[in-house]
């Protein structure tokens, strides 16, 4: 009995660890950031973005970021913006399925090419996931290359995975009381 107990623990452990490894951080560029001389259609190739990773945009001070909706992405309308930053290291969480537009406030920028778009997946191995909607003029569709990349762990990752070390430890402070009884 006590070993089946034992087992069970480690599988809940395992099970909290693999559902809460799928949630990445993207640095927007790589090495070259959110920048004019950045490629970034091919960056984003291969990507698969999904609910719960995070885009990284780190930039010069004289640079932006801004999220809009798909006609103002398509024409590079700085007017119609859903939210800009300048701050030079911006964090968006991607909290919600559906399809995602961004690019330089810098209208020859978005011209030249300076704007990303991405598809925003359900992260099928979150226990709870948010309920589907969309930005603002976002449509979903299409479909992108979705080939693994070179990613940085996130913070939500952690944060996640904290919470399951309570779950865990609470799980198995039970077992431990249950094997004594």
């Amino acid at each position: 009995m006590r070993k089946q107990l034992v087992f069970v623990v480690l599988c809940l452990i395992a099970f909290g660890f693999a559902i809460t490894s799928n949630a990445n951080t993207y640095i927007v560029g790589d090495n070259s950031g959110w920048d004019i001389s950045t490629n970034i259609d091919t960056w984003e190739q291969g990507k698969k973005f999904v609910v719960g990773d995070v885009l990284v945009f780190q930039y010069a001070s004289t640079d932006s970021v801004c999220e809009v909706g798909q006609e103002s992405f398509q024409t590079c309308n700085t007017t119609n913006v859903i939210k800009c930053y300048n701050d030079g290291n911006t964090s968006i969480p991607l909290t919600t399925p559906g399809e995602r537009y961004f690019f330089c406030g810098n209208r020859l920028y978005c011209y030249s090419g300076m704007k990303l778009d991405v598809i925003v997946e359900r992260n099928q191995s979150a226990l709870a996931e948010a309920p589907l909607s969309s930005v603002p003029e976002a449509e979903s569709g299409g479909s992108k290359n979705n080939n693994p990349s070179t990613i940085v762990p996130s913070g939500v990752v952690s944060i996640r995975v904290g919470s399951n070390f309570v779950l865990m430890g609470f799980l198995g402070v039970w077992s431990i009381l249950i094997s004594i009884v």
